[in-house]
């Protein structure tokens, strides 16, 4: 007995057939044709490569026409074409070469084996300074980012205006199609990545070929950091009641309350005229006690009474008297000129008599 899980998987190293003329030797009975605009940028890259995408759509008998002054390109089949599927193909090599990708990697999609997918990324954020930084992100520093999802889908990728487009096999085009929306939706590529690297480790074991892979995943939450700013006015929610609001009062109402709509004109205007007055009068007064501030004096300060010196100390005036007189009799410091002279005089004199 055979597993069922080893039919179901494709053996290693396993590729279709190709399509040959055996297949349909009689040919197309139509004739099919496919055209494409480019822009004027591609104008010249297009005029150098062009007999390069003759050259190879020849090989599928498909013809190609590059029309420079509307700027399209066209593919059409013809009497020889025995592939219905070539012109698909055909058709995918012109837009790759619309969209910036160079013929060296357009060309591949004339193999079985290889696949393309254009995904429109313009659309996906409304605001453009967002898009830019976003598509900068799928970019990575110096493409690094790119470079790496290169190598583990095993696809070409090139990121041209509001377009990223993919070339190689089937699976790989899948990967890059959710890495390219998850950026634009704000998840950073690198999630995708590790969670890529792992499932390449995983595919390597054929036990686990069968089993789910959900454990061995990394599960990424979203952190918001920054807390949300709480206003500064609150707008409470009034409870609700299913009655409505009482109706506010007309002026007729109050009037009739107050019992003013039974009066006569003359009255009413009396009425309003002593209104006035009074409002008249409180202006008056308000305004003349606000001139009267100015000549009201400011308060003073109370007169802080001085201590009177105590005299339980009495100085004593002899006693001070005496130590002058003491101070007198002490030599002090150097003597004066006279005296020295003197002194002089006589030490001569004692010298003489000797």
């Amino acid at each position: 007995p055979v597993d069922e899980s080893e039919l179901l998987t494709v053996p290693d190293g396993w590729k279709e057939p190709a399509f040959t003329r055996e297949d349909n030797p009689k040919g197309l009975l139509e004739e099919s044709s496919f055209a494409t605009l480019f822009p004027k940028y591609r104008e010249a890259y297009l005029k150098e490569c062009w007999p390069l995408v003759q050259k190879a759509l020849g090989e599928h008998y498909v013809n190609a026409a590059l029309d420079l002054i509307e700027g399209s390109m066209t593919v059409t089949t013809t009497k020889k074409t025995f592939d219905p599927y070539a012109i698909i193909r055909a058709r995918d090599l012109i837009k790759l070469l619309a969209r910036s990708v160079p013929f060296e990697q357009a060309v591949r999609i004339l193999q079985d084996d290889v696949a393309c997918d254009i995904i429109k990324i313009g659309s996906l954020v409304r605001k453009r300074e967002t898009f830019i930084k976003r598509r900068a992100r799928l970019l990575g520093p110096k493409g690094s980012t790119l470079k790496a999802l290169e190598l583990l889908t095993n696809c070409y990728i090139m990121v041209q205006g509001n377009t990223v487009s993919a070339l190689g096999p089937f699976s790989g085009l899948k990967e890059v199609r959710k890495v390219v929306l998850d950026t634009m939706k704000n998840i950073h590529p690198i999630y995708n990545i590790k969670t890529l690297m792992i499932k390449r480790e995983l595919a390597k074991d054929p036990e686990l070929r069968t089993q789910s892979w959900e454990r061995f995943l990394p599960k990424f939450k979203r952190k918001n950091l920054k807390k949300r700013k709480e206003p500064k006015k609150k707008n409470t929610k009034k409870e609700y009641t299913p009655f409505p609001p009482p109706q506010p009062e007309s002026q007729i109402d109050k009037e009739l309350a107050s019992g003013e709509y039974f009066l006569k004109e003359r009255q009413k205007k009396r009425k309003q005229m002593e209104e006035i007055k009074a409002k008249q009068a409180d202006a008056i007064k308000r305004r003349q006690e606000e001139r009267n501030k100015a000549f009201i004096p400011p308060k003073e300060k109370p007169v802080v009474k001085t201590k009177k010196a105590s005299t339980e100390k009495k100085i004593d005036i002899e006693a001070i008297k005496e130590k002058v007189k003491n101070a007198k009799k002490k030599k002090l410091g150097a003597l004066p000129e006279e005296e020295v002279k003197l002194k002089m005089a006589a030490d001569e004199k004692k010298k003489k008599k000797k």
